[in-house]
C-alpha cells in the first residue's frame, strides 16, 4: 500500500490529565511523526454524536509511571457509552509508559472499544514506548540507529500507514476466502452452534469457507527456534515441527482474505490449541504480510470474561501479526450448558448482524457494484 504524508487531515486524540508531568520524549516523537500532516486535535473526552466516515484517527496515550491517565479513562468511557461514534473511521495508536508495563494492556482495551464503536484498526496499529525502549532493540540494530530514533521512525511509519490504508475492496475474479479455525466438540459446543448461525446467511454468496479443526493436540506449540532457523523455514512456507500447521493451516491462511477464530473462553484465555496456532504462525509471518487480511472472532464465555479473550486476539493477531481489525470484529456471548446458546434472547438477530459485518468486509466492492 502506498504511503502518503499529505492530502488527509489526521484527527489526533491526546487525553492528558491535569497536572500530569510533561513527557518530552513522547511529545518529540509525535511531533516528528506528524511533520507535514494536517492535524486537528478535538477534545478527546467530548466525542461527537457521529464522526465523519473516512476520518483517520491517531490516539496518543501517555500512561506515566502509574499506568493511569484519568483523562484517557474519561475518553474510554465516552467511547464505550456512545455506540457507533466512530463508524467509518480508521485508527492507530501510540502508547507511552513510564515503566515496562501497561502499554499493551491499555492498547488492547482501547482497540476493542474502538472496534465496537464502528472503527477499523490498521494492521500493526500500535507503536508503544516502554520506559527503557528495549522493545526497539531489534529495529534499532537493523537500521543502525538509537532506540529513541527507532521509536520516532516507527511512529512516523505508523502515521503514514494510517493515512494510506484502504480496506481491500474484495477479490476480483474469484470468491472471497474465509478461513475458520476452531478446537470445538461440535455436538456440545455453544461456540460452534453460534458459528452455525453466523455461517447460514453466508451460504449462496461468493464466499469460500474453509474450516480447520485443531482439537486433541493437533498443533504442537512453538518452541522458540532461533530467528534464522524460523526464517529459513518461513521462506519455504514451512516450520521445523511440520504437522497440520504446514499441511493445512499455512496454505489456508495464505489464501484467506480473512480469518475467523471460534473461541470458547478457557479460564479467561484462548484455548491451548488456538494459542499454539498463533505462536506457530510466526514462521509464516517472517515472510508474509498479513496487513491486507482481516481477523474476526466469536467468543463464548460460560460466565464472563469474553472481553479478555477478545483483547487477547487483538494484541496477538492485530498488534503483533498485523491482521487488520474491521469494525465490530468480534461477536461475544455468554452460555454455559450445552445448547444454552440457542435460547439466548435475540441471538439469531445478533448472529445475522455479525454475518453481515463479515459479508460487507469480504465483498465490499462487489456489493457496491
Amino acid at each position: 500500500m502506498k504511503n502518503s504524508r499529505s492530502g488527509n487531515t489526521l484527527y489526533v486524540f491526546e487525553p492528558r490529565e491535569a497536572g500530569m508531568p510533561e513527557n518530552d520524549r513522547l511529545a518529540g516523537t509525535v511531533s516528528y511523526a506528524l511533520q507535514g500532516i494536517a492535524v486537528r486535535r478535538p477534545r478527546s473526552y467530548r466525542l461527537p454524536v457521529k464522526a465523519e466516515e473516512g476520518r483517520r484517527l491517531l490516539f496518543v496515550i501517555d500512561l506515566g509511571r502509574s499506568g493511569v491517565n484519568l483523562a484517557y479513562e474519561k475518553m474510554l468511557r465516552a467511547i464505550r457509552m456512545n455506540g457507533d461514534v466512530f463508524a467509518g473511521c480508521t485508527a492507530a495508536m501510540i502508547v507511552d509508559s513510564g515503566n515496562e508495563f501497561y502499554s499493551k494492556e491499555t492498547a488492547g482495551e482501547l482497540a476493542l472499544a474502538l472496534s465496537q464503536a464502528g472503527c477499523t484498526l490498521i494492521g500493526h496499529c500500535l507503536v508503544e514506548g516502554t520506559s527503557s525502549l528495549h522493545n526497539f532493540r531489534v529495529r534499532a540494530a537493523n537500521f543502525g540507529c538509537s532506540l529513541e530514533e527507532a521509536y520516532r521512525e516507527s511512529a512516523r511509519d505508523l502515521v503514514s500507514r494510517l493515512l494510506s490504508f484502504q480496506p481491500p475492496q474484495g477479490p476480483s475474479g474469484r470468491d472471497a476466502v474465509l478461513t475458520v479455525l476452531h478446537a470445538n466438540k461440535h455436538r456440545t459446543s455453544n461456540s460452534h452452534a453460534l458459528w452455525q448461525m453466523v455461517k447460514e446467511p453466508l451460504s449462496g454468496l461468493p464466499v469460500e469457507i474453509s474450516e480447520i479443526g485443531l482439537r486433541n493436540g493437533a498443533v504442537q506449540d512453538c518452541s522458540g527456534c532461533p530467528y534464522k532457523m524460523c526464517l529459513h523455514y518461513g521462506e519455504k512456507e514451512s516450520c521445523f515441527y511440520g504437522g497440520v500447521m504446514v499441511d493445512s493451516v499455512y496454505p489456508a491462511v495464505k489464501r484467506a482474505d480473512a480469518l475467523l477464530l471460534i473461541c470458547p473462553n478457557y479460564n479467561d484465555a484462548l484455548s491451548a490449541n488456538l494459542a499454539s496456532f498463533i505462536n506457530r504462525l510466526t514462521a509464516l509471518y517472517r515472510t508474509q504480510d498479513f496487513t491486507d487480511k482481516a481477523v474476526f472472532a466469536i467468543v463464548v464465555s460460560g460466565y464472563s470474561g469474553s472481553d479478555l479473550v477478545a483483547a487477547q486476539i487483538v494484541r496477538a493477531l492485530n498488534m503483533n501479526k498485523g491482521f487488520y481489525l474491521p469494525a465490530g470484529f468480534c461477536l461475544t456471548e455468554t452460555a454455559n450448558d450445552p445448547g444454552e446458546i440457542l435460547g439466548v434472547p435475540g441471538i439469531r438477530e445478533k448472529a445475522a448482524a455479525f454475518s453481515a459485518v463479515i459479508r460487507s468486509t469480504l465483498l465490499h466492492s462487489k456489493e457496491r457494484e
